[in-house]
């Protein structure tokens, strides 16, 4: 299961995710916002962020405007990997590379159908692991100290 939200920047785009996810069978969470009304970034991507760590969700989608806040935000977290991307090569990488439990859009910087193709892509790239795992284990190092 996803979980997906966004500001009133990316709602926009995630309603489009969202319906696209759902035409593929794809079972989702959507965590907000649910109207154009102004809201901060932040009180979002924390949600799908717990809902990731908490075993809620396996993975997540956030948008924003640009996507730089979502991801800031979602990084926070230990445990999250939110990777921003634009184009196929970062959606693959942040699967194949990075194994990113979380998948950052920007809703003003990105076109709806290219930003479902990312989406795609993300979702069926597998890990690599190998020396990409040990890159990911000091990562993890890093947010025990």
């Amino acid at each position: 299961m996803l979980a997906i939200a966004s500001d009133h920047g990316g709602l926009g785009l995630k309603n489009i995710i969202g319906e696209w996810l759902a035409q593929r069978g794809i079972d989702y969470e959507d965590m907000g916002t649910f109207n154009e009304e102004s809201v901060d970034y932040p009180d979002y991507g924390v949600l799908v962020a717990k809902a990731v760590l908490e075993g809620r969700a396996e993975r997540g989608i956030l948008v924003c405007g640009t996507g730089i806040g979502m991801s800031i935000v979602a990084n926070k977290f230990p445990g999250i990997r939110a990777a921003l991307v634009h184009d196929e090569f970062t959606a693959k990488m942040a699967g194949e590379h990075n194994n990113a439990n979380i998948l950052v859009l920007g809703g003003r910087v990105l076109e709806a159908s290219h930003a479902c193709e990312l989406v795609q892509i993300w979702l069926n790239t597998p890990f690599a692991g190998g020396r990409h795992q040990r890159r990911l284990d000091k990562i993890a190092a890093l947010e025990e100290e």
